[in-house]
């Protein structure tokens, strides 16, 4: 917890995961990068603990993906992002145990062949995989967004290969259009029911041309079907299905349901906590910490369920003050009133911040985890 900590301290912890574990050398095999290459360079690996992945990094560097980032249209929800890459390794801890399997993102789709997916399928992109946008009438949405990619990589000592493969496809709830440019902006929904037939048909398309590259004829290669919120959503997305190919086949023979769900707390409007019990911790603990100070801006919740059963609570406490004393004693109040108020069961964050800057934090990684704190420019 504490490596967690001092990752969060450099505000590095979405790509410098060399802090969160040593460093250990390896002469791991390039067919791990791309399997056009064949030169072997230099690798080391992070252990993150916690049972997540062992990490691969080139020549010291975090290897990254070169399709991050890329959608189909520029009305993505950045909220989307994380849930995304973890809802995507959560589900692959099921089919590659983080005991035998090393993680890197993915290294086997470019970009220009993403872009080309991404988009509408026409005569001069055959291989889109959203649909022709049909007529005003009759508008056809794009229901594939964003794909992401993982790869597993298997093996000991300095002999590492592609064990399996993950890939995500972000299917889009509401897509935004016009009818003609510079128009008014229109909405289509998408229900589930399209999100899962849509997103299967594209599983299978996606499958088959993998197939075809070199070095991935044998691995298995599992799909997640993720579902996109509206663009303005307070809350990330989920994923709602996954599958696998099994070596050497080209198809994904069962699908299987994923059942999380997320909420912002404090709700909006009538609209009902998934959990009251949860609303009402959350409520006391709100109450709690503002009465301490007369000048915090707000305070709010993003919580997670999976299978119904709470399994992360993220706080953003926002201050309007800056004083040294003010922020150390806030936080020793903060971590008192968490103690007393929140759930014990389940691993919890509390961001303290200004608008631009992040003061504190408080965190216990684990369920059954102690809380660490961690003060900027404190003691």
């Amino acid at each position: 917890m504490k490596k967690y900590l001092q990752v969060m301290a450099l505000i590095g912890v979405a790509i410098s995961l060399s802090a969160c574990g040593n460093l250990k050398n390896s002469n791991l095999a390039n067919n791990a990068k791309t399997p056009s290459t064949t030169k072997t360079k230099s690798y080391q690996t992070t252990n993150t603990g916690n049972g997540g992945y062992t990490v691969l990094m080139k020549n010291g560097h975090y290897v990254v993906s070169p399709i991050d980032g890329l959608t189909a249209t520029n009305n993505d929800n950045s909220v989307d992002t994380r849930e995304l890459e973890r809802g995507l390794v959560q589900i692959s801890k099921g089919q590659y145990s983080p005991n035998s399997y090393v993680f890197q993102e993915g290294q086997y789709l470019d970009s220009t062949t993403v872009n080309n997916w991404l988009a509408r399928k026409s005569k001069s992109n055959p291989t889109g995989l959203n649909p022709a946008s049909g007529s005003k009438k009759n508008y056809n949405p794009y229901y594939l967004e964003e794909i992401l990619e993982q790869d597993y990589l298997s093996g000991s000592g300095s002999s590492y290969h592609i064990g399996g493969m993950s890939i995500g496809l972000a299917m889009n709830s509401v897509d935004y259009y016009q009818k003609s440019s510079g128009g008014p902006e229109y909405q289509k929904k998408i229900s589930r029911t399209d999100q899962k037939n849509y997103g299967q048909q594209m599983a299978g398309q996606v499958v088959s041309r993998l197939r075809a590259k070199k070095g991935l004829k044998h691995v298995p290669i599992t799909v997640g079907l993720f579902s996109k919120t509206s663009k303005d959503s307070l809350v990330g997305g989920t994923y709602f299905a996954y599958g696998t190919a099994a070596a050497n086949s080209s198809k994904i023979t069962k699908w299987k349901t994923v059942s999380e769900e997320s909420e912002v707390l404090p709700t909006i409007g009538n609209t009902k906590a998934i959990n009251s019990s949860d609303a009402s911790s959350f409520s006391s603990f709100k109450a709690s910490i503002q009465n301490y100070f007369p000048n915090i801006s707000g305070v709010t919740a993003n919580l997670r369920y999976d299978n119904g059963k709470l399994a992360q609570e993220n706080i953003s406490v926002t201050t309007q003050f800056y004083g040294y004393e003010q922020i150390q004693s806030f936080t020793r109040l903060v971590l008192s009133t968490a103690k007393k108020y929140l759930p014990n069961d389940v691993p919890i964050e509390i961001k303290i911040g200004s608008v631009n800057d992040i003061q504190a934090l408080i965190a216990k990684e684990t369920a059954d985890g102690d809380y660490q704190v961690h003060i900027y420019g404190g003691e």
